[in-house]
């Protein structure tokens, strides 16, 4: 069993950043590939980022591309998420996700383990 917990998140103004923290515990970080998921109110879920297990590859949603950087800490079995540019389309709950394989992968039902999420709030 792999445990998630997230944080960083807050109430914020358009254009201003946020960085996202993710600590892993209950399994071997390093064996771990993740990822950044959010859902808005009303809305599916959706992917944002996600990076391999020794973070040489990554991977960012057209909608977050060139504002958000993904990157990990093996030694400390946190992931993070930086976001910049802020705004208000990007309010949602921020979840991280991890899964039991070394490759990247972009799809819900491929990850094994979730945190409960932490709120982003863009205000204009």
């Amino acid at each position: 069993q792999v445990q998630l917990v997230e944080s960083g998140g807050g109430l914020v103004q358009a254009g201003d950043s946020l960085r996202l923290s993710c600590e892993a515990s209950g399994r071997t970080f390093r064996t771990l590939s993740m990822a950044w998921f959010r859902q808005g109110l009303g809305k599916e879920r959706e992917l944002v980022a996600a990076i391999r297990w020794d973070g040489g590859s990554t991977y960012y949603a057209d909608a977050v591309k060139g504002r958000s950087t993904i990157s990990r800490g093996n030694g400390e079995n946190k992931m993070y998420l930086q976001m910049d540019n802020l705004r208000p389309d990007d309010t949602a709950i921020y979840s991280c996700a991890a899964r039991a394989r070394s490759t990247l992968a972009l799809n819900i039902p491929r990850y094994d383990y979730w945190g409960r999420g932490t709120q982003v709030t863009v205000s204009t």
